[in-house]
């Protein structure tokens, strides 16, 4: 056996320390990095934090896990992060929901804008309202007329009390003077399985919610203001004459508050970088009909900041409690 010279030890520091440097995402120990999805497996946001997984754990230089947090609207999961350690092992991966949790929950298990920092904004895709393809309905117009008619008589489903598909539908249905009923459900899932069924006319959902179901299911409004490559002739909220209720859903990381700017700017960069290769990028935008972002902290703060006011006043104006 060969003996270990000092010449033979100093030149290997230098080649680990060199292969340390290399990489400008490299964050320092602890060697594991948690990414805390506040919602079940199987949706939107816990894909995109698996999707991540792998290549941040390459760039990072350091073993990355997923960690399911769900509950009370996605709140349990982000105070586990902003209680988390701010060394680079905690990061919230979560959705559009997150916006809503100052104004929707009584005594929120943290408070969002003081306990957490934005780092990075992945991108939007616009909620779409759909129909069961056996109702007449075709339009959001015809869906108004049908409630001037009798009220309350279209019924249409969302994922819970207080998302953004309730909160949209509660603004479009005062702006046209109509009461439309809704049926919350506990998820996509079962929300989607009785539109299929017909028990339910509607639903406002996510673009990835509703889209893969076209067919079955006719898609009548898209809440955002310019028409997705695979809905050319669904009307927008502004052809509909309701511009200013555009209804995102949207992906965002975060961090611990007391997290330092180094934390914060690599995670930020492998993020970006992950999210630029072609293969990932059109992967998001097949499966969740996302438009990508790629926006850093100032983007995602300045974008969290109109989210919180627009639907924070949604939900005090109707007395909207989950």
């Amino acid at each position: 056996m060969s003996k270990l010279t000092r010449r033979h030890l100093l030149a290997t520091g230098a080649a680990v320390v060199t292969t340390a440097v290399a990489s400008p995402y490299v964050l320092a120990q602890p060697a594991t990095t948690t990414l805390v999805v506040p919602f079940p497996p199987g949706g939107s946001t816990d894909a995109l934090a698996r999707l991540l997984q792998p290549i941040l754990q390459e760039k990072l230089g350091r073993n990355v896990v997923v960690e399911n947090k769900a509950g009370a609207a996605g709140a349990l999961g982000a105070a586990q992060v902003a209680k988390g350690a701010p060394d680079g092992s905690t990061f919230l991966v979560t959705f559009d929901s997150h916006a809503v949790i100052p104004a929707i929950l009584e005594k929120p298990p943290l408070d969002i804008e003081k306990d957490l920092q934005s780092v990075f904004l992945v991108g939007t895709a616009p909620y779409v309202i759909a129909a069961n393809a056996s109702k007449p309905y075709k339009t959001i117009g015809d869906v108004i007329a049908a409630c001037k008619k009798e009220s309350g008589a279209v019924k249409y489903a969302s994922v819970g009390i207080g998302t953004l598909g309730h909160l949209a539908m509660t603004v479009l249905a005062k702006k046209a003077g109509v009461e439309i009923t809704h049926v919350p459900y506990r998820g996509g899932g079962p929300a989607m399985n009785d539109v299929l069924g017909g028990h339910v006319d509607l639903i406002a959902g996510s673009a990835a919610l509703v889209t893969p179901q076209l067919g079955p299911l006719r898609p009548i409004l898209q809440m955002g203001k310019e028409r997705l490559p695979n809905l050319p002739d669904t009307e927008t909220v502004v052809d509909a004459g309701f511009p200013d209720i555009e209804t995102l859903a949207w992906w965002g990381v975060f961090a611990p508050k007391a997290a330092s700017a180094d934390v914060v700017a690599k995670m930020e960069a492998a993020v970006r970088a992950a999210l630029a290769e072609p293969a990932n990028a059109k992967r998001l935008q097949e499966t969740q009909q996302m438009t990508l972002k790629l926006g850093g902290p100032k983007e995602m703060d300045a974008f969290l900041q109109r989210e919180i006011k627009f639907w924070g006043q949604v939900v005090r104006e109707n007395n909207i409690r989950p």
